[in-house]
């Protein structure tokens, strides 16, 4: 399985969205510094009716949990859109 499939695997588990996006941006950061140890770049898009009342702070939080570990081995850097269905535009 590869790291957006391991991504999206992650997120659809703990938070059961309506849509999922996964985007890997890691070819737009070559050379990076923080690129240099072999973890990407990505981007996510996530519509979970779980997000419902939360700020946005807590809705990042409950993102960086799902994908917990991956963020030390994998992910360097990771863009968040996270909204509630009846957000979603």
């Amino acid at each position: 399985m590869n790291r957006v499939e391991r991504i999206r695997a992650a997120l659809q588990a703990a938070l059961d969205p309506v849509l999922l996006e996964v985007e890997d941006d890691s070819h737009r950061h070559a050379g990076h510094e923080g690129a240099r140890d072999g973890r990407g770049h990505f981007n996510v898009r996530v519509v979970s009716a779980a997000f419902k009342g939360k700020l946005p702070l807590a809705r990042h939080r409950m993102v960086y949990a799902a994908v917990g570990t991956m963020m030390e081995t994998d992910i360097h850097a990771l863009s968040i859109d996270a909204q509630t269905p009846p957000e979603q535009g």
